[in-house]
């Protein structure tokens, strides 16, 4: 193995750890410092090494050296690491498909396995500002798939026609359910038979994206 290669070697495995320890992927980092994925994915193969200027703007991204990207790391301690899950990101629901099919998923993110309840999880993006300032418009919001939640609960709730999710709070004035905006803003949605709805799951968390 040259030199270059090691370099690139050495590049890739500090990139990986510091992904993994800001529970990120390669994909969040492209997009955050406008960095073309594939580029990133070659840094993560170890197929190429990257400019100086690209080094330093990772090392402020991460908060931390230049030398801790290009540089072997002391291995004489141990570290653990955390088991991540790997989480679907949904985005337009294909009617009469299974939630989580893959042409319902738009990205994947990463958390502590931990930190996470049992069940089947996946995250959905937050999108307008019906439910501030509880949930932030973009946050990515993770959610437990249930079919069922408790009055006042937030949900992920299939609508128009099982082709769109969107977050609410879940509550009943006698026999009629009610999907709850946080924000006054906007009109609550009224379940019917011409307005039918279907809920998918519990919101168990958030994240907002910078």
């Amino acid at each position: 193995m040259d030199n270059s290669d090691k370099l690139k070697r050495v590049f890739s495995k500090n990139l990986k750890l510091q992904l993994e320890k800001k529970g990120l992927n390669q994909t969040d980092m492209a997009r955050e410092l406008n960095i073309p994925e594939t580029t990133v994915s070659n840094w993560m193969k170890a197929s190429t090494y990257p400019r100086h200027d690209k080094i330093q703007l990772m090392a402020d991204y991460f908060n931390i050296r230049r030398s801790d990207l290009t540089e072997e790391q002391p291995t004489n301690l141990i570290e653990v690491q955390p088991n991540f899950v790997k989480i679907p990101i949904l985005g337009v629901i294909a009617c009469g498909e299974p939630i989580i099919a893959q042409q319902n998923v738009e990205g994947y993110m990463y958390e502590f396995s931990e930190l996470l309840p049992t069940g089947n999880i996946f995250a959905l993006v937050a999108k307008g500002d019906s439910m501030e300032p509880t949930i932030p418009n973009g946050s990515k919001v993770l959610i437990r798939e249930q079919s069922e939640v408790e009055y006042g609960e937030i949900a992920a709730v299939l609508v128009n026609g099982d082709t769109e999710a969107t977050l609410k709070r879940v509550k009943k004035q006698g026999d009629t359910i009610l999907l709850m905006p946080d924000n006054p803003k906007h009109e609550p949605y009224i379940v019917d038979k011409n307005n039918p709805a279907k809920i998918i799951g519990k919101a168990i968390s958030f994240k907002v994206t910078l």
